[in-house]
Order: C-alpha cells, then structure tokens, then sequence
C-alpha cells in the first residue's frame, strides 16, 4: 500500500494479505481513500472499487464473498477526486486483461446488501404466501438471521476476528448489510 499522487500500475503494487494473522482487517486502511483490488487465494482479480474509507469496503466485502477475499493491493490518495479514482480503476481492470466477476456479471453481488430471500425453504415460502404483513416481517427478519448465522460461520472457519454488526432494521426486509 503506499499513498501517492501518481498512480501506480496493479502489478507495481505489493500483494496484501486480506486478514492479518490475528484474523483482522488491515487496520491502516481505517479511514483511508484510495482504491484497492480484491484477490482469490491463486492470487486472481476478482473485484476493483475505491471508497472514502478502504477498511470499511473491504469488511463489506468480506462478508457478502468470503472465498473470494484473500489477498488485495491498495492506493491510498491524499487528495483524490472522483474522476482519478474511476480513471484507475479502469486503468487496472485493462490492465488484468479480463474484466473481474466483481466489476461484471457478479458486481451486484459485491456492491448491494445480500438478499435472504432467496433462501427462503418452500415452507418459508408458503407461510410467507399466506401471512400479514407483519407476520411476513417476522419470517423474512428470520431467514435473514439465519443467512447471517451461516455467514458468520464462515468468516469464523476462515479465523476472521475483526467485529461484524449487520443493519437491524434491513433485516426487517430480508436483507443484510453491514451496519
């Protein structure tokens, strides 16, 4: 990671580790602007993005696509502008050759909260057919809990210690984001 007012190539920049070995987020990039590239585990580009606050992004990240967040590069900006930001973002896309699943035909799946719906059992899905509107609050508030249980699951098996609060009140509509 270094902080620049040129831009670096992707393959200037050195490979981080996306947990560092206490299972936590790299704490630098607290509060940090800049852009960032998410990696597999073989060390393939799956998602390109910039944000005001690099950590923040990359715990969103690590939630909504776990297996696909093991290692990242990242350019902090002391005084960026929108434009830079898009036009190096674009600049590392072309560079990879292949547009990543993240900037593609998985980019919802790595920008928008995650859906519980669609997890829904066929009982879930008959009990909700025949509910009040409160009750199918009630039953979409639980399947979402129970995504959000197996997600955190997950980052448990993968040793993450960094704290996941999710959005109660999204919860309400069947979906999880980070609060």
């Amino acid at each position: 990671m270094t902080t620049e007012t040129q831009t670096p190539s992707l393959s200037e920049l050195d490979y981080l580790p996306y947990l560092d070995d206490t299972g936590n987020l790299p704490e630098d990039l607290q509060k940090k602007i800049g852009i960032y590239a998410i990696f597999d585990q073989d060390k393939t580009l799956q998602f390109v993005g910039y944000s005001r606050d690099i950590y923040l992004s990359l715990k969103q990240h690590l939630v909504r696509k776990p297996q696909a967040c093991h290692w990242l590069k990242a350019q902090t900006i002391a005084k960026p502008n929108r434009t830079q930001l898009e036009n190096t973002r674009n600049a590392w896309i072309e560079e990879n050759s292949v547009t990543p699943p993240g900037n593609g035909s998985e980019s919802a799946a790595w920008n928008q909260p995650i859906d519980a719906k669609p997890a829904m059992t066929e009982e879930d899905k008959i009990q909700y057919e025949n509910s009040d509107e409160l009750r199918k609050t009630k039953l979409l508030k639980n399947i979402a809990r129970r995504v959000e249980a197996q997600i955190l699951e997950e980052l448990k098996s993968r040793g993450v210690q960094t704290e996941i609060r999710f959005n109660p009140k999204l919860k309400e509509k069947g979906l999880l984001d980070l609060k």
